[in-house]
């Protein structure tokens, strides 16, 4: 079977519709700091989970971390794409941003005590050893797809800054939890070899990426998106840093659903998510948001946009909604909504409401409470749910996706514990970065979300 095409990458295809956005606003003030109480009677993340529901997602988290414990190749530490949910395969097209959520799983396992910690921090340094050494880079940025034995470059792939970013973002977490002195002295080496400014291309903001055949690519990062994570480690570099201006020089356009209003993007759900994996947003704004809420809110606007869109596709429900960027019985798809984007079809996409647990975190939990037990075994297999899968014709995902289930495990961990946040913001690049972005705390005299 074929790897993701290329543009399954987060905000492949989604470029022409952020570049074509309205210009950076940088005299809003922050606005949407409270819940809309129309929606949220209570803040949802002051939930805690039963005992049960705790064992439920410990369950999930170490699924989706044997995928990235056997799909991953010792030597080089480069992790699959995709795989048999079942079990292995002969594919070998790794992807650098799985990497980096396969980087933070083995923190949250050598936490949880699921591996022995020596073969743990043994994975750890052969990766970061590998990508320091041996996998090819341009200006410090690595390909979106490779080789997983030689780190070649697959697919004809692009050098990809978001993609780069999230396998970044794993490399400062082994740094943070890791007490082992390579560990460290190899994160800092790679990270201080981006070189955010030949990303930006002489504009004001971060290119969408390169490749050797034509160069940079015509369109940008310039709109609100998952590109938090990129514009903070950028600004935070000691060796390469983009300006402090670059934070504000991305638009955040203003959504309105049924009068409630959230920053957004025509994106699929995964880009209120991933930034928020590692960057702990919660209790603090910029002069524009508070982007911890921001995604609650966009969060619960997509489970009511889902529960409208009930009419034309019965399957989804209070307890089964959630679509975001994954396979689909015809191929790789970019979809979501509100605005609907896609040939939405009734597909329902478990890291969707996985992704969402800090944000909704009982809400979420119900969904895949309920496709465990309604789908049984033919939605859940040997590393968790399958990507996706469509009830209304019953279709099933033979596949899991390294990145669907990265984005599960963190923030399952960090609904749970907060772990991946504690250790990932006690790194200075992060704090550096959300300090360069004008991040200040939460405090009772803040502006109110005008809902």
């Amino acid at each position: 079977m074929a790897a993701t095409p290329l543009y399954s990458l987060p905000g492949w295809g989604l470029a022409d519709e952020q570049s074509q956005g309205p210009g950076p606003v940088d005299q809003r003030p922050a606005q949407i700091l409270t819940l809309p109480e129309s929606v949220f009677p209570r803040d949802p993340t002051e939930y805690r989970f039963q005992p049960d529901e705790d064992a439920f997602l410990e369950d999930l988290e170490r699924t989706s971390f044997a995928f990235f414990w056997e799909q991953s190749d010792p030597n080089t530490g480069l992790t699959k794409d995709r795989n048999l949910a079942d079990g292995p395969d002969q594919r070998n097209v790794a992807s650098i941003a799985a990497v980096g959520f396969g980087l933070t799983a083995i923190c949250v396992a050598a936490e949880r005590r699921w591996e022995d910690k020596d073969k743990l921090v043994e994975r750890v340094r052969n990766t970061l050893r590998f990508a320091s050494k041996h996998l090819p880079h341009e200006h410090g940025f690595f390909y979106h797809f490779m080789n997983m034995k030689t780190g070649e470059r697959a697919l004809l792939s692009e050098v990809s800054p978001i993609d780069s970013t999230i396998f970044l973002c794993g490399v400062l977490m082994c740094k943070a939890y890791f007490d082992d002195k390579e560990i460290r002295e190899l994160a800092t080496q790679i990270y201080n070899r981006f070189d955010w400014n030949w990303m930006m291309h002489g504009g004001k903001t971060l290119a969408l990426g390169w490749l050797p055949e034509r160069g940079f690519l015509s369109s940008r990062w310039d709109s609100y998106s998952e590109l938090m994570m990129m514009y903070l480690l950028g600004m935070a570099s000691p060796t390469h840093p983009m300006p402090a201006q670059s934070w504000l020089a991305w638009a955040r356009p203003d959504f309105d659903f049924n009068n409630i209003h959230y920053i957004g993007a025509h994106a699929p759900l995964f880009v209120h998510q991933y930034s928020h994996a590692w960057f702990d947003f919660r209790g603090k704004h910029d002069k524009y948001a508070n982007y911890f809420i921001n995604s609650i809110i966009a969060t619960k606007v997509h489970k009511l946009w889902s529960l409208e869109i009930s009419r034309r596709f019965p399957d989804y429900s209070e307890n089964l909604w959630g679509l975001s960027a994954s396979d689909s019985a015809h191929g790789y798809k970019i979809w979501g909504g509100p605005p609907p984007m896609g040939p939405i079809d009734g597909t329902v996409v478990p890291c969707a409401s996985a992704g969402s647990l800090s944000f909704l975190p009982l809400e979420a939990l119900r969904v895949l409470q309920n496709i465990q037990d309604k789908f049984g075994n033919q939605a859940w297999k040997r590393y968790g749910f399958v990507d996706a899968f469509n009830p209304l014709t019953n279709w099933y995902s033979p596949d899991v996706i390294g990145i669907d289930l990265g984005i599960s495990l963190l923030m399952a961990e960090n609904a749970r514990t907060g772990f991946v946040w504690k250790y990932f913001m006690q790194n200075e690049e992060a704090q550096r970065g959300m300090k360069k972005a004008g991040f200040v705390p939460e405090s009772s005299a803040d502006t109110k979300a005008t809902q």
